[in-house]
C-alpha cells in the first residue's frame, strides 16, 4: 500500500482534513467525485458562524478552533482567501448564542437604531469571510506541498479507498447518505444570487435557523453573493428564478442599491444536515481496515472545517 490514509470527499471537510493528516507525516490520498470547485464547499457563501449545526457544545468548541486559524490565515487574504470583515447579524441576541460567543473578540449587542432594516435587535461582529474557490484551490496546493495527492475518482463503497489503504476517512457529506448508508443524512437545501457589487463592503445577516427562507449578503471579491434558502428535504440543483428574484427583494430592502446591481450568476448548493448532528467515529470494516467517519456538518462545514479536522485525525492517528 503506497497510502496510509485515504480521504474520501473533495470539498472543504475533506481537504482540511486531509492538510491536518498530511502535516503529520501520514501519505494522504484523497478521492473526490467532482472538482473541488464542483462541490458544495464551493456554493457556500462561508461566513464563520456556527449555523445549522449540532451537537451545540462539540460545535461550539470546533468553531472556536476554525476561527483561530481563520485568524492566521486572514494574514494572507490574495493567497488564501480569508478575510476579516465587519458585518451585522440582525434579529439575534447575545443571551441566545452558546457560551462560545463570549470568545468571539468584539461580539457585541446593537441598539435598536443602528441594525439595518425592520429589525429590532442585533449583534455587531467583524468574521473571518472565506472566499471559497480560492481557499478550496489553497487547501489543495497546501496539501499537495505535504506530499498528499488528490484524485478524481468515486467511491461505490467504503471497501474500495480500504482494499488500498489501512485508514479510511469518510468526509462526503450528503453522499454519505448512500456510501454508509446513513439514513440520518437529509438535504438543506440553499440557493444564492451572485450580482456586481455596487460597493457594499460589510456583511448582513438575518438568518432564523429554523426559516425557509433567509436573508443575507456577503461581499466576496469580484462580486456580492445575496442568500438565501434553507429548504429542508429538497434536493433541486436548478436555481429557481422566482426563489432568485425573492433573495434579491430581501437583500434590497436592507441595501436598495442591490435592486439595481447586474446579476452574475446563481448558485445551488445541498447542505448535509443529520440527525443526531455532526458524526466523528471510528469503525472497523469487514476485512480488518478502519474508516472514521466525518460528515454531517449541516450549515456550518466551512466554520468547523479546522476543529472538526483535528478531532477526526486524532481518530485516524490515536
Amino acid at each position: 500500500m503506497d497510502s496510509d490514509v485515504i480521504v474520501v470527499g473533495g470539498g472543504v471537510v475533506g481537504l482540511t482534513t486531509a492538510v491536518t493528516l498530511a502535516e503529520r507525516g501520514l501519505r494522504v490520498r484523497v478521492w473526490s467525485r467532482d472538482p473541488a470547485g464542483e462541490t458544495t464547499s464551493a456554493v457556500a457563501g462561508a461566513l464563520w458562524w456556527p449555523y445549522r449545526i449540532e451537537p451545540a457544545q462539540e460545535a461550539g468548541a470546533w468553531a472556536l478552533e476554525s476561527l483561530r486559524v481563520y485568524g492566521e490565515l486572514a494574514g494572507a487574504p490574495e493567497e488564501t482567501g480569508v478575510r476579516w470583515v465587519p458585518g451585522v447579524h440582525a434579529d439575534t441576541v447575545l443571551d441566545g448564542l452558546g457560551a462560545w460567543a463570549a470568545r468571539v473578540a468584539g461580539l457585541r449587542q446593537l441598539p435598536p437604531g443602528e441594525v439595518p432594516g425592520p429589525y429590532a435587535t442585533g449583534l455587531a461582529a467583524r468574521l473571518p469571510l472565506i472566499d471559497m474557490p480560492v481557499h478550496l484551490a489553497w487547501l489543495r496546493d497546501r496539501l499537495v506541498a505535504a506530499g498528499g495527492v488528490v484524485e478524481r475518482r468515486a467511491a461505490g463503497a467504503l471497501a474500495e479507498p480500504a482494499a488500498v489503504a489501512p485508514v479510511v476517512v469518510n468526509c462526503t457529506g450528503l453522499g454519505a447518505r448512500e456510501l454508509v448508508p446513513d439514513g440520518g443524512l437529509r438535504p438543506v437545501r440553499g440557493q444564492l444570487v451572485l450580482v456586481e457589487n455596487p460597493g457594499i463592503e460589510e456583511w448582513f445577516t438575518a438568518a432564523d435557523a429554523g426559516a425557509a427562507e433567509t436573508t443575507y449578503f456577503f461581499p466576496q471579491p469580484g462580486r456580492l453573493v445575496l442568500g438565501g434558502t434553507a429548504e429542508e428535504g429538497a434536493e433541486g440543483l436548478v436555481p429557481d428564478p422566482v426563489t432568485a428574484a425573492g433573495i434579491v427583494a430581501r437583500c434590497a430592502r436592507i441595501r436598495p442599491e442591490i435592486a439595481g446591481a447586474r446579476v452574475l450568476g446563481h448558485r445551488v448548493g445541498l447542505r448535509p444536515a443529520r440527525a443526531g448532528g455532526v458524526r466523528i467515529e471510528a469503525e472497523r470494516l469487514p476485512g480488518g481496515a478502519r474508516v472514521v467517519h466525518h460528515y454531517g456538518h449541516g450549515g456550518a462545514g466551512v466554520t468547523v472545517a479546522w476543529g472538526c479536522a483535528r478531532r477526526a485525525a486524532e481518530l485516524v492517528t490515536g
